[in-house]
């Protein structure tokens, strides 16, 4: 999987970026399990987001739209994350787009929770500060919900094995004649017709 946009630390929060793109500030709920706050933002990529052939592209707008509520361990995230996407299909090799919508629910756990405590950095996302970053999870999110291997259209035909064209290009009439090699030799003589010179004219002329 390839994920352009850099590390993908489940607690690693840009100091800089307070409170804006996929860095939330949590510090209204007050730690009060029970605590929510809707969130909608939309959200430019600064990075490539996704796998080889298929990711969200530098540039896109991705809409956030989040529950955010505080639970005793830290701040529960849930909701869906819908972003463009890019890629080459992986038969017919042509450029498509799409769009993906991603179902999130994650707990972000407090720093000195139980949670953060007794889990290994890569079980559990953590909060920094009162700061959530959103952008490792939505890196491995999508890097488990796009295919591996995508396609232009789920009946896209690839590509002609004997020339290479796209067969949606080439359309469904596209055939190649295919000669057995023990017989190639004779492609090279033409049948004869009456009055060219071959042998039934030959027999013609005698009469």
């Amino acid at each position: 999987m390839s994920a352009g946009s850099g590390s993908t630390s489940r607690h690693r929060v840009s100091s800089h970026h307070v409170d804006a793109g996929f860095v939330l500030d949590v510090r209204s709920l007050g730690r009060r399990p029970g605590t929510m706050r809707e969130l909608r933002r939309t959200v430019t990529t600064e990075g490539r987001i996704g796998l080889d052939l298929v990711a969200i592209p530098v540039g896109a707008e991705v809409e956030l739209d989040l529950q955010l509520q505080a639970v005793s361990e830290g701040v529960l995230v849930t909701g869906t994350v819908t972003a463009p996407t890019e890629g080459q299909c992986s038969r017919c090799l042509e450029s498509f787009t799409d769009e993906v919508s991603l179902p999130v629910t994650e707990l972000f756990a407090y720093p000195d929770s139980a949670t953060e405590q007794t889990t290994e950095d890569d079980e559990v996302y953590r909060m920094i500060d009162d700061l959530i970053d959103l952008e490792p999870l939505i890196v491995d999110t999508i890097g488990l919900e796009l295919p591996l291997q995508p396609l232009c259209s789920p009946d896209c035909a690839g590509l002609c094995p004997e020339c290479g064209v796209a067969m949606a290009i080439a359309g469904s009439d596209h055939r190649h004649e295919i000669l057995d090699p023990r017989w190639a030799g004779l492609a090279n003589f033409a049948p004869e017709s009456p009055g060219n010179g071959g042998p039934d004219a030959d027999a013609e002329s005698d009469r």
